[in-house]
């Protein structure tokens, strides 16, 4: 992933603003330490930080055509670019190796419908001087960060950028740019353009479970983000995504490790990388002697990582909230109790010479499995809930996995958010999903890459495989949280909260924890315009849920599982 920078229909004279421009650019450079590009075009300006993972001495930003007529400036990965590449008529010159080259040459070929064949997490600018259009589309589930900005003062005048802080000096209107849709210059509308199956929630689906189906889209999700030219690895807190996660990817290391020259030259599976060939690298972080790293280690000894586990104190956490509320931009009370030991790991990551990691985020948002779902009336109560949480991942894990990792220019790719696996799994019958006596949360994915009955190599111990849901800030460490409540006690007094609405009677903060964020917030991005950008991750109270999004607030964590296996 890299950071994008892009400025259309200035009104004033372009070239002196590009100074300027490169500035904001440079708010972004965290994300792309690898080089910085700018083009200009008419009235217009784009501006790109690189992050190098595909295609790594070829493939600087801006890209262009060959008579320079359509530039294009793009954030992220595209897995089937090279599927892509054989599907453009004959003739068309790549001028890089870069997975993003092919949305220009497509563009070229078949418009703004070109968003309906990738396959990938994205966001991107284009501009097509010919038509004098610019075009930006963010992916379907908004994997990666886009915002949109206007200045009253200029009204005809379009910002675009991967974060709010190279936007809010220059904007008084800012959006978080909606995912799924491609914003058009020649209609000056947004459309929804990713338009999945179970996208209306009120459409309880009545498929029933096919374990297979779920687990080898599963597996194919993790195969086709082992793209890389440089060395990854995976997150691993030891909880039953990122343990998954790790097993399917070590596996797919030692296919290639076996068959090095297996795979047809052309395919998108020959470019898997092969950093895990000599062994696949896993990291976990958490308080010492905090459950994710217990847990993490005895999967990690279970799969033979290459395995690194660090520790964080609790003055060391809280020493980075206020730099972290600066990566996030976001005041969300989960978000950034989760973001904190993920934003400390990524940086061990980085200085390791990693440049990309697998992580579990999506999971349960897709199979129901935060524990507030045990609340859930009904099974299509219980679906419709997991719609709503897939739609909204972009205001929290997606931006916490996204922003705290490319904090360090970090790229976290994440396989449950593929598209054909969202597909299947939310085709699935709810009643497969929810809760019941002996079925544990996501009992159907833990069931599908359950082998003890079939004699297959067990994906994991069932220590791991059956072990309860814990949030990533709790565990971490249960203490981790305390503490950050303990912080927000000294930092706001009584007065001050009681007096929160007068502050701010616009998504007023309901606990010391949250109002301290919220100041902290304030501190980096005053403007009214930011506020709007940012969106809380609450359970669903209506459902009797406590207000805490911890996972200990709900009362079924300490509850004993029967004998999930028994079923």
């Amino acid at each position: 992933m890299c950071g994008i920078f892009a400025v259309f229909n200035y009104p004033d004279d372009i070239h002196a603003f590009r100074r300027r421009a490169l500035l904001l650019s440079k708010q972004l450079r965290h994300r792309g330490p690898d080089w910085s590009g700018c083009k200009i075009s008419g009235n217009n300006i784009l501006c790109h930080e690189r992050l190098a993972i595909v295609g790594v001495d070829s493939g600087a930003q801006p890209l262009t055509n060959e008579d320079e007529s359509i530039i294009l400036a793009v954030n992220g990965e595209i897995y089937n670019h090279r599927a892509l590449r054989k599907q453009l008529r004959s003739g068309v010159t790549f001028k890089t190796q870069s997975d993003c080259e092919v949305i220009l040459h497509l563009y070229s070929e078949i418009g703004k419908d070109v968003v309906n064949h990738l396959d990938g997490m994205y966001s991107f600018v284009l501009l097509d001087t010919t038509r004098n259009r610019f075009i930006a589309a963010r992916d379907p589930i908004g994997i990666t960060t886009l915002y949109q900005g206007w200045s009253s003062s200029s009204p005809n005048t379009v910002y675009f950028a991967s974060e709010l802080k190279a936007l809010n000096e220059v904007c008084d209107k800012i959006i978080s740019f909606p995912p799924g849709h491609i914003y058009d210059s020649l209609t000056g509308e947004t459309t929804r353009y990713y338009k999945p199956p179970w996208w209306d929630g009120e459409i309880i689906p009545k498929n029933p479970i096919n374990y297979t189906v779920l687990r080898e889209s599963l597996e194919k999700a993790v195969r086709k983000r082992l793209m890389s030219d440089v060395p990854y690895g995976v997150l691993l807190s030891g909880g039953l995504d990122s343990s998954l996660i790790a097993s399917i990817a070590t596996r797919e290391a030692a296919k290639l490790a076996a068959t090095q020259n297996g795979y047809q030259e052309d395919s998108d599976e020959r470019h898997i990388g092969n950093s895990g060939v000599n062994g696949l690298h896993s990291f976990s972080i958490g308080l010492p002697g905090s459950p994710d790293l217990v847990a993490a280690r005895s999967v990690a000894e279970f799969l033979n990582t290459i395995h690194h586990e660090y520790t964080f104190t609790i003055q060391e956490g809280l020493d980075a909230v206020h730099d972290i509320i600066h990566h996030l931009e976001t005041y969300d009370v989960t978000t950034i109790r989760a973001s904190t030991p993920m934003y400390l790991l990524s940086r061990k990551i980085k200085a390791m010479g990693v440049k990309m990691v697998l992580s579990g985020e999506g999971s349960d948002e897709i199979l129901g499995g935060y524990l507030y779902f045990h609340a859930a009336p009904s099974a299509a109560d219980f679906h419709k809930e997991t719609v709503t949480r897939v739609k909204k991942l972009h205001t929290s894990d997606c931006l916490r996995a996204n922003k705290s990792t490319m904090a360090w220019g970090l790229e976290a790719r994440v396989p449950f958010l593929d598209g054909t696996f969202l597909n299947v799994a939310m085709a699935i019958d709810p009643e497969e999903k929810v809760f019941r006596e002996g079925r544990m949360e996501k009992y159907i994915l833990r069931k599908a890459f359950d082998v003890s009955t079939t004699g297959g190599v067990r994906y994991l111990p069932d220590s791991i495989l059956w072990r309860q849901k814990e949030q990533f800030s709790d565990g971490v460490g249960y203490g981790w949280i305390d503490s950050l409540k303990d912080a927000a006690e000294q930092h706001v007094t009584d007065e001050q909260f009681a007096n929160a609405a007068e502050r701010w009677p616009k998504d007023t903060p309901t606990t010391k924890e949250a109002y301290w964020y919220r100041e902290q917030f304030e501190s980096w991005f005053p403007q009214e315009a930011c506020i709007d950008s940012v969106e809380r991750w609450i359970p669903r109270r209506d459902w009797g849920c406590p207000e805490d999004p911890s996972g200990r607030a709900q009362r079924v964590h300490n509850s004993a599982y029967d004998n999930v296996a028994n079923v």
